[in-house]
């Protein structure tokens, strides 16, 4: 998921050097959903852990 997040951002990055301003907005704003989704999912994880048996 962390790369879906890195590769939003290098497309808003280069959408937004070739001018695609409207293109650039929606992978960053897409990129920053994915992140906040990874870091949730990630901090569950580390919550719940492995179960020893």
């Amino acid at each position: 998921m962390l790369r879906w997040t890195i590769t939003f951002i290098i497309i808003a990055l280069i959408a937004g050097v070739l001018g695609f301003g409207g293109i650039a907005g929606t992978a960053a704003g897409i990129a920053k959903i994915i992140f906040v989704i990874f870091i949730i999912l990630f901090l569950i994880s580390l919550i719940t852990g492995r179960k020893k048996v």
